[in-house]
């Protein structure tokens, strides 16, 4: 395939901006705030209204699907070769809750357009990187004279991503055989910046526990019991200090199982990144970087395992003293995981090691809360060889490669339906996910949109050959 833009689809991108961008603000207009239970009505309109624009695209089967929850939306639209590689997309139609007293300069879910910018709740997360593919893929067809995509399309978009994706395995299960893919793209994600465009190959995966520690039945006198029991905030003090050797590495054992070391390759990428280490702590609100020795910053947030406490706690919180030796501690902790770790491995080592640091007098009780798998697409698998060329024609400039350290539904996609997650996403730092004056950059979500029209002509001439 050729490594120079596409001019067919970079016109008719051009002729069909003004077009798209009003139907995506029409759509950001739609407050589908899946956390709010009195937007309910709102998250189903969206569903609704993806559909028919979905259909509207040429797609033959748009549908809504209900959940125990929130809907989602499922399209498809067959190859007419019926060689050609099978792709899905995910993406999601809810958004976070925005009020203009949030700090908004305008209304959240009144989009505005200004200085190159489409400010909205949505614009970035998600709605725009989901909506790009309508516009990719009508770019595609009019490029290659085709009435059909190259390869056979399908779009889940879930309504429930900013809760928690609470039924989307369930869904993901119940609807495989509909489902199947040989790759799955996820338009939910971001670049390193606007000058450095990135593909990501990987995100971890997320193991979390408390672990409650009981001494006394009750709360007692440290006068007169304290230096004679055993205190259970000592303990638990002594079990979070045991979590990590003097190298800051997780202390567990066999919690490395499994885990293969990065290689030669994938340092050389990471390192090629234009990485500011002092801004970065600035970001993270922090003086000093700390963690596993023998990795960089980058290394340590993408690529390996780790530890935290989220939170401590036990006996007495209020001003001034109160001088007992207290019933219970409790401790959070979650665990990011990499390829090869499974998370009911560690769930298992964790609670044997635990036990381990539990002294005689004291209880203990651990609670597991559901977990992620981690995801990581191998760099020489032909699918993502494939996007790597496709974002390259659209931002003219060599790719490079991220990893996300954070963890989230590609994991269930990749798990369930046994294929391969890449992840097409335009989106940079500044464009405030969550945040108030969320916005996406319009040349950049229209070079996403190129991207996608690219993708399906390049995996339909190349990936199916390779299979």
């Amino acid at each position: 395939m050729s490594t120079t833009p596409d001019s067919a689809v970079r016109t008719y991108i051009d002729r069909h901006r003004a077009a798209f961008l009003d139907d995506l603000v029409e759509w950001l207009r739609i407050p589908s705030v899946s956390a709010q239970p009195e937007h309910a009505p709102d998250v189903r309109r969206s569903a609704e209204w993806l559909a028919a624009r979905l259909a509207g695209t040429g797609f033959p089967t748009a549908e809504v699907w209900p959940t125990a929850g929130a809907p989602a939306v499922f399209a498809e639209w067959p190859s007419e070769d019926p060689l050609a590689p099978t792709v899905l997309v995910y993406g999601h139609h809810d958004v976070q809750p925005a009020a203009r007293e949030d700090g908004w300069e305008s209304e959240p879910f009144a989009p505005e357009i200004r200085e190159g910018r489409l400010y909205g709740r949505g614009a970035a997360d998600d709605k725009g990187q989901v909506f790009f593919h309508t516009l990719g893929v009508r770019a595609h067809l009019a490029a290659t004279g085709r009435t059909a995509p190259a390869v056979h399309l399908k779009l889940l978009i879930e309504g429930e991503e900013e809760s928690g994706s609470p039924h989307f395995r369930a869904l993901l299960e119940a609807n495989a055989h509909r489902l199947a893919a040989d790759a799955v793209i996820v338009s939910d994600t971001g670049m390193w910046s606007e000058d450095t465009p990135t593909v990501c190959t990987g995100m971890r995966g997320l193991a979390e526990c408390e672990i409650v520690l009981h001494g006394p039945e009750q709360d007692i006198h440290s006068g007169s019991f304290g230096g004679a029991v055993p205190n259970p905030a000592t303990a638990l003090a002594r079990l979070v200090a045991a979590l990590h050797d003097e190298d800051a590495r997780v202390a567990v054992p066999g919690f490395y199982d499994g885990v293969s070391d990065l290689t030669a390759r994938e340092r050389a990428l990471f390192a090629e990144l234009p990485f500011d280490e002092e801004r970065w702590l600035r970001t993270a609100r922090s003086t000093a970087t700390h963690g596993e020795a023998g990795y960089t910053t980058l290394e340590r947030v993408w690529a390996r395992p780790t530890a935290e406490v989220n939170g401590i706690g036990g006996g007495y919180q209020g001003p001034g003293s109160k001088t007992v030796v207290p019933a219970s501690a409790r401790v959070k902790l979650s665990f990011r995981l990499v390829d090869g770790q499974e998370p009911d491995h560690i769930e298992k080592v964790v609670r044997a090691w635990a036990a381990e640091q539990v002294p005689a007098g004291i209880r203990s009780e651990i609670t597991f809360g559901p977990a992620t798998r981690p995801c990581l697409t191998p760099l020489d698998h032909p699918a993502l060889r494939s996007l790597v060329r496709a974002m390259g024609r659209a931002f003219e400039q060599p790719i490079r490669y991220t990893r996300e350290g954070g963890s989230g539904p590609a994991a269930d996609l990749q798990e369930v339906l046994g294929a391969p997650v890449l992840f097409l996403g335009i989106s940079v730092p500044s464009d405030g996910w969550h945040a108030p004056n969320e916005k996406v950059e319009l040349d950049l979500l229209l070079k996403g949109a190129e991207a996608g029209a690219d993708l399906w002509s390049d995996l339909g001439e190349s990936w199916r050959h390779e299979r």
